[in-house]
């Protein structure tokens, strides 16, 4: 495989992954009244830290911590996703989030948009693979 056919079928997945943080932003914005996003700057932004956040960080403090989200049976992995959302609130300008239960609401609502999504984006790559017989 070329690096240009790499390249262009990482693109769209990339720019599908920011839209769905970005719809997840929107929800949680929508849904809680502790968090607040003004312009789509600022969706854009966060949706953007968000995502690096979520790719890059969030894998390394896993394998670092894994002995201590098994101790705590996956709750210091709940705090880990609060982490990365707190990150992106700290760098994204004219987006905040008030209290410890809105992080924690806001991280299920990301996580619930971006699992729908995974579905949906599942179910579409089903359908466009021709079938073997």
């Amino acid at each position: 495989m070329s690096f240009y056919t790499v390249a262009m079928s990482f693109a769209p997945r990339l720019a599908i992954a920011w839209a769905i943080n970005l719809a997840a932003l929107w929800v949680a914005n929508a849904v809680w009244d502790g968090v607040r996003i003004h312009g789509w700057k600022a969706y854009l932004i966060g949706s953007a830290v968000l995502g690096i956040a979520n790719a890059v960080l969030k894998p390394l403090l896993t394998i670092v911590t894994l002995p201590l989200i098994i101790l705590t049976l996956g709750f210091f992995y709940l705090l880990i996703n609060v982490a990365m959302v707190a990150l992106a609130v700290w760098i994204t300008p004219n987006f905040s989030i008030d209290g410890f239960w809105t992080y924690v609401g806001t991280v299920a609502v990301v996580w619930a948009v971006n699992w729908i999504g995974g579905q949906v984006l599942g179910d579409m790559e089903r359908r466009a693979r021709p079938r073997l017989i």
